[in-house]
């Protein structure tokens, strides 16, 4: 049995008018994520522009609806029971990645749900300087800002500008957030629409050659031939997630379809039809094994979003 929808009739209607048919009901999530894991969403909402997302922002709020912005689908682990209310993906202008240079910088000019990869391959093919610490970052843009993501060196040290809406400021305006390990001091109630990053500029050859060899790296130690959402759990200070799982000897730990990987303790793979819930028992279960091993409580590094629930409807 699905969750019931929030939406009424006439929120349908509205919400057609605004956005054609790139708006859809009880649309399955689970390809939209890169775990391929996920419920319906009430409503799905293709946003091109800001414009569509300031009315369509204005509308959540003038029903008091709930509402989600889904950008790549990267680092995220959606219930089984899917998600009530609007479920925003943008598209269009938010996309677009634009580089220039500026003296001896390479700027870049990004919508929130540009490509990471196109981002830093073009930002390398320019010689950003520092942009290898962003090399093999899965998902959009605003989501890499967001979670401040990064290597030996974060997004956060790089960023110029942030332009946000929000259902109580539906225009675009700027805002300039602190940046922490994997988070920022960005309200949850907004919605970056674009970012500015500007890198000291370097011979360009050089910048790309180690933009490869991180690469290579990233394939070689990472379970990227199956579905996953990246490091389930933030590294402890002085420590890795990852060596305190796999000494935890959670390594091939199995909840239905999910999968501790055999390559890196700290992804969890979807190996053959996992749900939200076998990830979640999984996750679960790897954090109780590492407090009583070595008592430390592992923090999560997926975001978890919708409904959930303990047995099959």
């Amino acid at each position: 049995m699905s969750e019931p929808s929030l939406l009424l009739a006439r929120d349908q209607t509205v919400l057609r008018d605004l956005l054609g048919d790139r708006v859809r009901f009880d649309e399955p999530l689970a390809s939209h994520t890169s775990w391929r894991i996920g419920g319906p969403a009430d409503a799905f909402a293709d946003v091109a522009t800001t414009d569509e997302l300031a009315a369509a922002l204005r509308f959540v709020f003038r029903r008091r609806l709930p509402w989600f912005v889904l950008g790549s689908g990267s680092n995220l682990l959606i219930g089984d029971g899917g998600i009530r209310g609007l479920v925003f993906r943008l598209s269009g202008e938010f996309a677009r990645i634009e580089v220039e240079l500026e003296d001896d910088l390479v700027v870049v000019r990004a919508g929130a749900s540009a490509s990471m990869p196109a981002l830093t391959a073009q930002a390398a093919s320019n010689g950003a300087v520092g942009i290898g610490s962003l090399a093999g970052i899965p998902g959009s843009a605003g989501g890499a800002l967001r979670m401040n993501a990064g290597t030996d060196r974060e997004i956060g040290e790089f960023v110029r500008d942030v332009w946000v809406q929000a259902p109580t400021k539906p225009e675009p305006h700027p805002v300039t957030p602190q940046y922490f390990y994997r988070h920022t001091t960005l309200a949850r109630d907004v919605v970056v629409a674009r970012v500015t990053l500007a890198f000291p500029k370097g011979d360009a050859r050089r910048v790309r050659e180690e933009m490869r060899a991180r690469l290579v790296r990233r394939k070689n130690t990472q379970p990227l031939q199956l579905p996953n959402a990246g490091s389930c759990f933030r590294n402890p200070p002085g420590d890795k997630a990852g060596r305190l799982i796999e000494a935890a000897g959670a390594k091939g730990w199995r909840e239905g379809g999910a999968e501790v990987s055999a390559l890196h303790a700290n992804f969890i793979v979807n190996r053959d039809g996992a749900r939200a819930r076998d990830v979640a028992a999984l996750l679960a279960r790897v954090r109780r094994a590492v407090v009583e091993r070595f008592g430390v409580e592992l923090e999560l590094e997926v975001h978890m979003a919708g409904v959930f629930r303990e047995s099959p409807a």
